[in-house]
């Protein structure tokens, strides 16, 4: 290899000024990165080789040019894994996950960014240590967690401020004002843009005085400081224009066209959205094509442009269906309708608009079957992208340090809080149409008490108040109980407490009441010293979607049903619940269950795992990001998979290996679950009576009368890894345990 010193120099410098000069002249920024590509080549340096494919991935990636990006981003790994050089790998995964940020594909962004944020912890990299943390901030602020967002733009800030990068420093400050232009926190908002853009003319970044100008004209417009915004815009996009960044020059389109509504020139803001589509086409910029789409149809339907109008919708809701990959863009949509419904007709608000445009018919569809609609679309389109997030989660875990844990532990938490609501619109259904049972089992009772209070520990601690768990002596261990509804129950209770107590503490109070033969009769008091319900409210507290006053006019909100769920949950159960209150003062939530007296078994994890080493599984599932990660857990277990996307390609499988397991996804291209496993079951095969799990995120699959029998079990997602693991070692517990009759017979 030839390491000259003198050309390793030059090819560096070549590089250096390449990235001082993205921010001016984006063509020239790229013609110098090629000529050190070039010279690295011709030097055979794998050193500098990957250096400059990984400058000139993050160059094309700001172009929008992905697939370049993405290919020369993979190809400088390599080079980079040749030298050992963990923050070359770092920065080139840097690259990647703005590939998939761009597009919307942020589970897949934020699984390379946690990885990029431990190599340059580790090295002490604070400038790229700030990058990441302002797109990680972006992420969450997408996935609506405000408070996680806000909390890496201030950590990337404060990485910026120990390298004294004045850039980097306000870079951080125009998504931080966007936020506080949300919350309502105009002057604030303003504020920390004019910083930026102060910044950005002191230190000479073009580009970067771009997005600041940008920033500013959004403070401005909502100001109604109309013709201060259309500079800034304008200004912006020149400079854009100039640099080359395709999706920033989609984005001043969008924001001008917005602008150009509220000042009454409609022609001119149909031109910007039409410029920003054209944009987003050609380069599969996804979440901007999909937002002008929709701007476009409000336009044309205000006006009463009926045909155009429905052509823009169709197109909205084609761009909604094809983007298969973009996960956390169906979450944000679910996640938005969820926390605004008003009754169970929200999921079809969309169709129905169509409908009406077209002939105004179909009004009169049944309530049941628009509910079931509902239920099945919300709880597949959630639950998917859910599984990728909470397994991802799972794995990072066992690799990650302490203070990552509590980035993933936020994570964790914002995901449970998203699926709590989406249960409690799924059971609430099943409750008031009489279908939910009680599935009791032997659990251990004060472990999952201790569980309860350590999954809600940790926003009692972020909000300054005391959670204590109180455990009568006499109460004990171990209950036949339905865990999960027990679990609901308590943490809707325990939840809501804490939400509304801004000092002081929240009890949870567990006593034996009475005990007779093998039955106890237990008390659940939930105690709070928060704001209280006014008399006149506690009366209305346990209908259906309803939230008191004292809750609306607040940041807390929530479904309404979840009050509603635990009293129904409670008479489930033959009791009922009570509630004594005092404003100013606090609450107390009481009620009684019984519990059949039960032994919990025991099982040892070590031999457990023993009993998964060496099988052999097809993995049916269609979705890259859950086939990932399943892969990664199964083989962690010693289970080897032979992963298939459709209905068909498993069925093939099925005929062509003899497997231990199939876990079959339902909703997959060509061919579904269910037909699969049917053909699997009823032809002669290799696997024709090998168990066989479906893997689904629609809850209301196994209602379906004609695949019963069909599946050894239903594994919901998001997958409960535990979950999981039981009911593998269970059943080949069962297998061995068979075989060794037979051996013996």
């Amino acid at each position: 290899m030839n390491k000259n010193p003198d050309h390793t120099s030059e090819v560096l410098q070549l590089l250096e000024t390449a990235y001082e000069q993205r921010g001016v002249n984006m063509h020239y920024s790229i013609q110098l990165a090629q000529s050190a590509l070039e010279k690295s080549r011709a030097l055979n340096n794998a050193s500098l080789i990957g250096k400059s494919l990984s400058r000139l991935a993050l160059f094309h990636m700001i172009s929008a040019e992905n697939q370049i990006a993405i290919e020369m981003s993979e190809e400088a790994i390599e080079h980079f894994r040749k030298d050992n050089d963990e923050l070359g790998i770092a920065n080139a995964k840097y690259n990647i996950a703005g590939v998939y940020y761009k597009t919307n594909n942020y589970h897949l962004g934020m699984f390379h960014l946690i990885d990029c944020l431990t190599i340059f912890r580790k090295h002490n990299d604070k400038h790229n240590e700030s990058r990441t943390q302002k797109t990680l901030g972006t992420i969450y602020e997408v996935l609506g967690d405000q408070l996680n967002a806000i909390k890496a733009y201030e950590s990337a800030i404060q990485c910026a401020i120990d390298v004294k990068d004045r850039n980097l420093e306000s870079n951080v400050y125009n998504p931080l004002s966007g936020i506080f232009l949300k919350q309502g926190k105009i002057k604030k908002a303003l504020d920390i843009i004019e910083l930026s853009v102060a910044i950005k003319k002191e230190t000479g970044d073009r580009r970067g005085y771009a997005f600041a100008i940008y920033g500013r004209g959004k403070v401005y417009t909502q100001l109604e400081k109309y013709e201060e915004a259309r500079s800034d815009f304008n200004e912006a996009l020149e400079i854009h224009e100039d640099v080359g960044d395709l999706f920033a020059i989609a984005m001043c389109h969008n924001k001008m066209a917005k602008l150009f509504i509220k000042t009454g020139e409609r022609e001119m803001a149909k031109k910007c959205l039409s410029a920003a589509i054209d944009i987003s086409t050609a380069n599969n910029l996804s979440i901007m094509k999909y937002k002008c789409y929709y701007f476009m149809y409000s336009i044309y339907k205000e006006e009463g442009e009926s045909v155009i109008a429905l052509q823009y919708l169709e197109d909205y809701l084609k761009e909604k269906d094809a983007a298969l990959n973009s996960q956390t863009l169906k979450v944000i949509e679910n996640y938005e309708r969820i926390s605004k419904i008003q009754s169970k007709e929200n999921e079809v608000k969309l169709k129905r608009q169509k409908a009406e445009i077209i002939a105004k018919q179909e009004r009169a569809e049944q309530e049941a079957s628009m509910k079931q609609n509902f239920l099945s679309a919300m709880s597949h389109e959630i639950r998917t992208p859910l599984n990728a997030v909470t397994s991802i989660i799972s794995l990072l875990e066992d690799r990650s340090d302490e203070s990552e844990k509590k980035l993933l532990t936020s994570l964790r938490f914002s995901s449970k809080n998203l699926l709590r609501i989406i249960n409690d619109i799924l059971d609430f259904s099943k409750l008031e149409s009489n279908k939910m049972i009680l599935e009791k089992h032997p659990v251990k009772f004060k472990e999952i008490l201790q569980n309860i209070k350590q999954t809600y520990i940790g926003l009692a601690d972020e909000k300054g108040i005391v959670l204590n768990l109180s455990i009568g002596t006499t109460v004990a261990d171990s209950y036949n109980i339905d865990e999960t509804k027990l679990f609901q129950i308590l943490g809707n209770l325990v939840s809501n407490a804490i939400k509304f107590t801004e000092e002081g503490s929240v009890d949870i109070i567990i006593d034996l009441v009475t005990t007779h033969k093998e039955i106890d009769t237990i008390s659940f008091n939930i105690k709070d010293t928060g704001i209280g319900i006014p008399l006149k409210e506690r009366e209305r507290l346990f209908e259906s979607f309803y939230m008191p006053q004292a809750i609306t006019t607040r940041n807390d909100g929530g479904t309404g049903l979840g009050l509603a769920i635990v009293k129904k949950l409670i008479e489930l159960h033959g009791s009922s619940i009570s509630i004594e209150s005092e404003e100013g003062k606090g609450s107390v939530f009481n009620f009684e269950l019984e519990f059949e007296k039960a032994e919990a078994p025991e099982k040892s994890n070590t031999d457990m795992f023993k009993i998964l080493q060496n099988k052999t599984a097809i993995l049916a599932e269609d979705n890259e990001i859950n086939a990932l990660v399943m892969r990664q857990l199964l083989n962690k277990w010693g289970i080897s998979i032979k992963r298939v996307k459709n209905g068909k390609q498993a069925i093939v499988q099925a005929q062509e290996i003899k497997v231990d397991f199939i876990l079959m996804d339902i909703h997959m291209p060509e061919m579904n679950g269910y037909d699969a496993t049917r053909i699997i079951r009823t032809t002669k095969n290799k696997n024709q009576h090998t168990p066989i799990f479906a893997l689904t995120a629609d809850i209301t699959s196994a209602n379906n009368e004609e695949y019963i029998g069909l599946f050894n079990g239903f594994l919901w997602k998001p997958i409960e890894i535990k979950r999981l693991f039981n009911v593998l070692t269970e059943i080949y517990t069962e297998k061995d345990i068979s075989i060794s009759q037979k051996n013996r017979n």
